[in-house]
């Protein structure tokens, strides 16, 4: 099997859940998220965790993660802004799914205070 590596900048709270998950899956949406945004590269990722969850929550978290590269087909790339700004945009009420289809633990590979 072909995995892709994304990549899911995250505040505390987020990264609680992911933890009590066993490292192996995303929790769900809130009501005022309808769309889950993994991103493509570290670097668009140490950006957001760096620029917005540190001043929102005190600190931010990249993680890494692989998922089924054949699975994530069903999800254009979307770009958010400059060239390497890209996203998958996965609706909330398929996360349970998208879940099932990472390979391997969720890791932490960069921490800002």
């Amino acid at each position: 099997m072909s995995t892709t590596v994304l990549w899911r900048p995250t505040g505390p709270e987020e990264l609680d859940l992911v933890r009590e998950s066993g490292w192996r899956a995303w929790p769900p949406r809130l009501p005022e998220q309808p769309i889950f945004y993994p991103v493509l590269n570290e670097e668009y990722a140490v950006k957001i965790a760096r620029d917005w969850n540190v001043p929102h929550s005190g600190v931010g978290y990249v993680t890494r993660f692989h998922v089924d590269t054949e699975f994530l087909q069903r999800y254009p790339v979307q770009q958010a802004g400059g060239r390497t700004i890209l996203e998958l945009w996965v609706p909330a009420e398929e996360l349970d799914e998208f879940n099932t289809h990472i390979v391997g633990l969720i890791e932490v590979v960069h921490e800002f205070r």
